[in-house]
């Protein structure tokens, strides 16, 4: 159902507790694989991700052009962009799952998911993160994204920019953008 994408340059200590935060999707079979784009890492990032099974492509192409390649290989219906460092909230996996059906359900597949900021404990921080919503700030790239492969492949994905995260992000349209309730630290 879903494929992980996580660029990585020598990333090996952000990495390892973003691989156990996937480890509970794993378990409840929402996540079917892990690919690792990495940058020709010099540190243990490979290391890592092989022995967590990921599956690795090695290149030293520019991040945008990782993430492409990465998610054009994914065997699963919808993509998840994480960070190395994003580990998710506990319930990540029931709320990723109920966003897929409803999406799946209108059969458009034209949202795409983001996770909340940082756990969404207090009403303060909840109230925080709708504020932010409503004055048109946009998801930082290590909130992850949830979206189709249909719809990320419509969009082109991602492209050789500064910052292909973000560049992404706009494409995806703010109309578009559901924020998950769900967060991301």
């Amino acid at each position: 159902m879903l494929s992980v994408v996580i660029a990585t340059q020598d990333s090996e200590r952000a990495l390892l507790p973003t691989l156990a935060a996937l480890v509970a999707g794993a378990v409840a079979g929402l996540v079917r694989e892990v690919i690792i784009a990495d940058a020709s890492s010099r540190d243990a990032t490979v290391a890592i991700a092989d022995e967590a099974g990921c599956r690795v492509l090695d290149s030293t192409l520019p991040r945008g052009t990782r993430l492409k390649t990465a998610a054009g290989t994914a065997r699963a219906s919808w993509l998840l962009f994480l960070q190395p460092g994003a580990v998710l909230d506990a319930n990540w996996v029931e709320e990723t799952r109920r966003f897929i059906e409803e999406v799946e359900l209108r059969k458009d597949c034209l949202n795409a998911g983001v996770f909340h900021p940082g756990p969404l404990g207090s009403a303060a921080r909840e109230i925080l993160a709708l504020l932010r919503a409503a004055l048109g700030a946009w998801p930082d790239p290590s909130q992850g994204l949830v979206i189709a492969k249909s719809l990320y492949d419509a969009l082109g994905g991602h492209r050789d920019v500064p910052a292909p995260e973000r560049d992404l992000f706009r494409r995806v349209g703010r109309k578009r953008l559901v924020w998950l309730r769900t967060g991301a630290i």
